[in-house]
């Protein structure tokens, strides 16, 4: 009899909300430094995700551990797994800045440790339609979903559950457990958290849950969720995996039960602004890299072998459920579009939307496409897709991103109308003012910068 998988995904993002961008060298240190320890020093393999611009950063700021990565990519026991360049809500934006900073990323991937990804990971699993295609065209084999919003999408699990979605919703992260206690007993829902599947368009899709992930996230911090006395310990850890491994027996071959934050192993990250509406960021969590071996551990002990997502790919079943999943949605039983209506976006989005259109207006007169720009125009795309940052728009009130996290983006939109006014120049076609005006731009973007910046900022 086959043992049953188990696949685990830390996922890194170094341009994190309320993560001043000083302390991100010792995030790095840290967090990701001791991840790569651990699985270099036992029987261990995991996958392991971060932006391209994370990838960049480790680097820049601590070659060291970049060269860890990268052996443990070269001795096979970390499989890379990429996401666009910059860490935004693919749901919000153009689907084009989405592609062009994909396929930036998996470059930057390919560059720094000769490996080029082949799975994709969809950050915050924010959903539109077009993402299985963006992640295909991009020349990825398989996406990582969340198995909670293909659940959400099935009315009788809704109605089961009572489980909703609204935009003004942080998210419905602790009470994701009544999904499981509704298909633990029914194969046809487990299946799709048991097996790799099958997007209509070709795209493999492993799913991971909450069901579990959140679980092992509230052990990693030693935390309790208002509700019990003592934290979680590791005999309800162990009892998980005995229960899975069941339902792996009865419907499918392995299970993905952490696709979370890396930087929960070994900092506190956002868990006490996420949960508690506290203004603690990035706290020394040292017991919980322990807590993570000791998960490690606890899998391999309950008859899990480790395994790596490119390892499950080759037994599919189809999924013809994808195109049910509600536009908007996103993981933690959220939505992207609680990101797209906080105040900040409503403020930074439109003028965004102004730069891009005036990137697709330049082009087309240039007669470039996307795939096809100069290296100007390049360079305004890169800006505005890091302009279009996600984590500067988050979180809602009563908390909120950090000012540095917002003025990061705002001086991106100024080094994108640079970039396009530069473009203009150097094509001859500045005086063309008609497809777009820097100098009037310019000025737009001073107007919500005095806006943003006369704020006051969740922690200050």
């Amino acid at each position: 009899m086959n043992k049953p998988k188990v696949i685990f995904l830390p996922h890194a993002n170094i341009q994190y909300s309320q993560l001043n961008p000083e302390k991100r060298q010792w995030v790095i240190k840290n967090g990701y430094e001791k991840l790569f320890d651990l699985i270099d020093a036992g029987d261990y393999k995991i996958a392991f995700e971060a932006s391209g611009i994370t990838i960049d950063e480790i680097a820049r700021q601590a070659p060291e551990v970049l060269a860890k990565l990268k052996k443990l990519i070269a001795d096979g026991k970390v499989e890379p797994v990429c996401s666009p360049y910059i860490h935004f809500m693919l749901a919000n934006i153009p689907k084009e800045v989405c592609l062009h900073s994909l396929k930036y990323s998996m470059e930057v991937w390919e560059k720094h440790t000769g490996k080029r990804p082949e799975i994709g990971w969809n950050p915050e699993c924010g959903w539109a339609g077009y993402i299985p295609d963006v992640y295909k065209e991009a020349g990825l084999k398989a996406l990582v979903m969340d198995a909670d919003s293909l659940m959400l999408s099935f009315d009788e699990i809704r109605k089961a559950t009572g489980l909703k979605f609204d935009v003004s919703g942080h998210s419905n992260k602790n009470h994701l457990f009544k999904i499981e206690e509704y298909i633990k007993d029914k194969p046809d829902f487990l299946k799709f958290i048991t097996n790799a599947s099958v997007a209509p368009n070709g795209l493999k899709l492993i799913f991971r849950s909450d069901c579990m992930a959140n679980l092992l996230l509230w052990y990693l911090m030693g935390a309790t969720e208002g509700m019990r006395d003592e934290p979680i310990n590791m005999d309800e850890i162990k009892t998980m995996f005995e229960n899975w491994k069941e339902r792996i027996a009865q419907t499918g071959s392995f299970v993905m039960p952490y696709a979370e934050d890396a930087e929960y192993i070994g900092s506190s990250a956002y868990f006490y602004v996420k949960q508690f509406n506290q203004a603690r960021f990035f706290e020394e969590e040292p017991d919980s890299v322990l807590r993570f071996k000791e998960i490690l551990d606890a899998a391999k002990e309950s008859g899990y072998v480790f395994a790596l997502p490119s390892e499950v790919l080759n037994s599919t079943i189809e999924n013809n459920y994808v195109d049910n999943i509600e536009n908007g949605v996103a993981w933690h039983g959220g939505t992207a579009k609680a990101w797209a209506n906080t105040e900040y976006s409503r403020i930074m989005d439109p003028v965004c939307l102004s730069i891009f259109n005036g990137i697709q207006a330049v082009a087309e007169k240039l007669r470039m496409n996307l795939e096809s720009l100069d290296n100007d125009l390049d360079n305004a795309m890169k800006a505005l897709a890091s302009a279009w940052v996600s984590d500067s728009r988050w979180p809602p009130a009563p908390t909120s991103p950090g000012r540095f996290n917002v003025r990061e983006s705002l001086d991106d939109m100024y080094r994108a109308n640079n970039c396009l006014a530069k473009a203009m120049e150097n094509n001859g076609i500045a005086a063309k003012r008609g497809l777009y005006s820097p100098r009037l731009m310019e000025t737009q973007i001073k107007a919500i910068d005095d806006l943003l910046m006369s704020k006051q900022y969740f922690g200050e």
